[in-house]
C-alpha cells in the first residue's frame, strides 16, 4: 500500500498492511528548503534529510488551510473594510500589526515571527478586557459572500500524489474567539460571562458553518482537522464549559463535513480524562495528538478502551521526547505506542508526534529519533 491508500483505508475501516505513520507538521511537501526567504528555517541543511525521510517513508497528511475569497479579498470573521494591516521587519524579526476599528476606538494586535523560529508569537492581543470584548460584539455582521479558493490545495494534492493526503485545517468557534485574548483574559471572561461568551461563539459559528460548507462542497471526501477544543480542556475550564463551548458547535461542523463524505479529526492537546466522552459526542472520526503522561493524563491504552471503537487515534509520541531523549529510550516509547495503538478491536491507529521541532537547526539527536520511528514501525508495525 502507498500512503494515500493506507490512510483512506484507515478512515473507512478497511484493513491496512501496516500502521500508518506521519511526522505531523513535517511532511516534506509544504516545507521548501529552496525558499530564499530569510525567515524560512527549512533552508538550513540540517532539515534536508528529515524532509526526504518524510516524503519517502511516511503516510503524508499535509496540513493546509483553504481561504474563502470574494473579489480578490479573503473573507474572514473580521469585516475587511474595518481592518488595517501593516508588516515591518529587520534581519531578526518580522512584525504584523493589525488594527480593527470599533466605533470611536481601534483594537490592536501584534504578531511577531523570529528569524530562527518557525512560529508566530502574539505579543499584543486584540481584546484586552471585557469592555473590548463587548465592543467587538457590537460590530455589525456582514453578508457572507465568496467561494473556496481550492486551486492551491489541488496543486498540493497533485504534488503529494500517492504519498498521502491533504489535511484541511479549520478553527472551531472557540478557537477564533479565544485566540483574540491572552489566556488570563479569555478564561476569566469564559468563566464569569458565559452568556456573553456564547454570543461571541454563535457569531463565529455563523461564519464557520458557512465557510465549512463552501470548502467541503468544493473538496468532498477529504480529511479535516478541527482545532480549538483544547482551549476549554482542563485545567483551563471545567468539563461543563467544554461541553457548552465545544460540543454543539463542533458537532455541526462535523455534520457539514460528513454530508460531503469527509473525515473529521479533532485536535486537542493535554488532558483528556474529563472531556473524552464529550469529544466522542461531536461525532468526529479521529482524535489527536493523545499526549502520554505527564503532558496528557491518559495512556493510549486507556483512550483506546474508552473510545477506540469510535475514533481513529492519532499519536502518541511526545515532541519533546524526539528532541531530548537518547535513541534507545525513545525507541522504547515508540514500541509502547505501537503495541497499545494496534489493538485489534479498535477503529484504527496512526503513529505520529504531538508537534514538531521549530528551531532553525535540527539536532542530530532529533534526526536519529525520527529515523527510529520508521525503523521501529518497519520491525513491529
Amino acid at each position: 500500500m502507498f500512503g494515500k491508500e493506507r490512510l483512506q483505508a484507515i478512515a473507512t475501516g478497511r484493513p491496512v498492511d501496516r500502521i500508518p505513520v506521519n511526522f505531523y507538521e513535517i511532511d516534506g511537501f509544504t516545507q521548501n528548503p529552496d525558499n530564499p526567504d530569510p525567515f524560512n528555517i527549512y533552508s538550513h541543511p540540517s532539515w534536508r534529510p528529515l524532509l526526504q525521510l518524510a516524503r519517502e517513508k511516511t503516510d503524508v497528511m499535509a496540513n493546509f488551510g483553504i481561504d474563502i475569497r470574494h473579489q480578490g479579498v479573503t473573507v474572514d470573521l473580521m469585516p475587511h473594510h474595518l481592518l488595517t494591516v501593516s508588516v515591518s521587519q529587520n534581519e531578526e524579526i518580522r512584525e504584523t500589526i493589525t488594527g480593527l476599528r470599533v466605533g470611536a476606538k481601534t483594537l490592536t494586535s501584534r504578531h511577531v515571527v523570529e528569524r530562527d523560529i518557525d512560529t508566530s508569537w502574539c505579543t499584543e492581543h486584540l481584546i484586552k478586557d471585557l469592555d473590548d470584548f463587548k465592543s467587538w460584539l457590537e460590530l455589525p455582521e456582514f453578508d457572507l459572500i465568496g467561494e473556496a479558493d481550492i486551486v492551491p490545495a489541488l496543486d498540493l494534492e497533485a504534488r503529494i500524489g500517492e504519498h498521502g493526503v491533504v489535511l484541511i485545517g479549520t478553527p472551531d468557534p472557540l478557537c477564533l474567539i479565544a485566540q483574540m485574548m491572552d489566556m488570563g483574559t479569555y478564561t476569566i471572561i469564559a468563566m464569569t460571562e458565559p452568556d456573553l461568551f456564547q454570543q461571541a461563539l454563535d457569531r463565529a459559528a455563523r461564519y464557520l458553518y458557512w465557510r465549512t460548507e463552501k470548502i467541503a462542497a468544493a473538496m468532498p471526501g477529504r480529511f479535516w482537522r478541527i482545532c480549538g477544543p483544547e482551549y476549554a480542556s482542563p485545567p483551563y475550564l471545567p468539563p461543563s464549559l467544554f461541553y457548552k463551548y465545544v460540543v454543539g458547535y463542533d458537532r455541526i461542523m462535523t455534520e457539514i463535513i460528513h454530508r460531503h463524505q469527509g473525515f473529521v479529526r479533532i485536535h486537542s492537546h493535554g488532558r483528556l480524562r474529563g472531556i473524552l466522552e464529550f469529544i466522542v459526542e461531536t461525532g468526529c472520526d479521529g482524535l489527536d495528538p493523545i499526549e502520554p503522561p505527564p503532558q496528557g493524563d491518559m495512556e493510549l491504552s486507556a483512550v483506546h478502551q474508552a473510545c477506540g471503537r469510535d475514533l481513529v487515534l492519532f499519536g502518541n509520541l511526545e515532541a519533546s521526547d524526539i528532541e531530548n531523549l537518547p535513541e534507545s529510550a525513545f525507541r522504547e516509547k515508540v514500541r509502547i505506542a505501537i503495541t497499545e495503538g494496534r489493538a485489534k478491536d479498535g477503529r484504527g491507529f496512526v503513529l505520529q508526534p504531538s508537534a514538531s521541532p521549530y528551531g532553525r537547526t535540527l539536532s542530530l539527536n532529533a534526526m536519529r529519533n525520527y529515523e527510529a520511528i520508521i525503523k521501529e514501525l518497519e520491525q513491529h508495525g
